[in-house]
């Protein structure tokens, strides 16, 4: 799958700007601060109907405007695909071949993307809950059941704890209720358990190969840390219910649920020792760039169609021979979005063959092909 040209109207710094992309590599240069990550955000924004960079979709408005719009002419599995979504009214609004698409569970897994941006290490250096939303984010865009059992799970949950926070403040619990509530949070769970393990296995099938490659360093892999024991998916329910019903008396008295999905996490350990707390921040940065290789490749295999691979100012941080490495992994099958601030970053022989597209102040000095 590519994008074939991009329309962004009133997004972060654009006003009205038109980019077009061939299906290989394609270079968007100019200063910092002129939006070249605004444009491979547009990009994600498409994809994903949220921002890799905000939780806010205000945000994106530009400032002074009251929406904003990003279309598309893409191709995905052979076929022209025109997709578009609005921010107005703090509603997004999703087109897909100009037919309006009611949720962005149904808009979900058509145009795929993976981008590495700077901000990315915090996969590795911040919270549990940066690496569950991005473990999400990429497992939704290969599975929207997935993308709605998880919406489901965390309307559930929000339910369970308000009836916990209840019982805190008034004493009284309605048992029957709070079963059938948690009867059905643990079958929603057991999906989302099975799910994310099985993509983490993915991963480790391929992610060592891709680190050794880049960095020379071997031995990485990603442990998939739960509260609850996942080792033999029939026995994930039983062990659920045990764990809830050990568990009662201590939700009771502090009025949150205490395991489930919600409280999953995943490290990354290189030869035996935890990344985070041993990694220097070079071999924490291949770290996360040999993952975004791994699921190159997964979301071929699983979607029988390439995803679109976004690089936000990716060679600045790389010395010479680590981004050689980087190119020589590159598939020139798969379109490849790049930002830069010097060209020079760039090998010629890239450069030769790529589609150049200048920015600056928010405004398309060459439009590309």
């Amino acid at each position: 799958m590519y994008v074939k040209s991009v329309k962004i109207i009133n997004f972060r710094n654009y006003k009205d700007e038109i980019f077009n992309f061939n299906k290989n590599i394609n270079i968007i240069y100019g200063n910092n601060a002129q939006g070249k990550t605004n444009l491979l955000e547009s990009i994600y924004f498409l994809a994903l109907g949220k921002s890799h960079r905000s939780l806010n979709d205000k945000d994106l408005i530009k400032n002074g405007e009251n929406e904003c719009k990003v279309a598309a002419d893409t191709i995905i599995k052979n076929l022209s695909t025109s997709m578009e979504i609005k921010i107005i009214n703090n509603r997004k609004l999703y087109k897909i071949d100009n037919n309006n698409i009611k949720s962005l569970n149904e808009y979900l897994s058509n145009l795929k993307v993976i981008i590495f941006f700077p901000e990315d290490l915090d996969i590795i250096k911040t919270s549990p809950d940066v690496r569950r939303r991005y473990l999400n984010i990429q497992i939704s865009q290969l599975n929207k059941n997935y993308f709605k059992i998880l919406n489901e799970y965390n309307k559930l949950l929000k339910i369970r704890n308000d009836l916990l926070k209840k019982y805190l403040k008034d004493g009284y619990l309605d048992n029957q209720y709070f079963d059938i509530i948690t009867n059905y949070l643990i079958e929603k769970a057991c999906y989302i358990y099975c799910m994310r393990d099985k993509y983490i296995e993915k991963i480790n099938k391929l992610i060592d190969k891709y680190y050794e490659s880049i960095s020379t360093y071997k031995k990485l892999h990603i442990n998939y840390i739960t509260n609850v024991d996942i080792s033999n998916y029939d026995n994930v329910k039983n062990n659920m219910v045990e764990k809830f019903n050990k568990l009662k008396q201590a939700e009771l008295s502090s009025g949150i649920t205490l395991i489930g999905p919600q409280k999953d996490d995943f490290e990354f350990i290189l030869d035996d020792k935890n990344l985070k707390n041993y990694g220097s921040q070079g071999q924490q940065r291949m770290a996360v760039l040999a993952l975004k290789l791994t699921e190159i490749e997964i979301f071929t295999k699983e979607s029988e169609d390439t995803p679109i691979l976004l690089l936000d100012d990716v060679f600045s941080e790389l010395d010479d021979y680590k981004k050689n490495n980087l190119l020589n992994l590159l598939d020139e099958n798969i379109q490849t979005i790049i930002t830069t601030t010097d060209l020079n970053n760039i090998d010629k022989k890239i450069l030769d063959k790529a589609n150049l597209i200048e920015i600056e102040d928010g405004k398309c000095i060459t439009r590309g092909e």
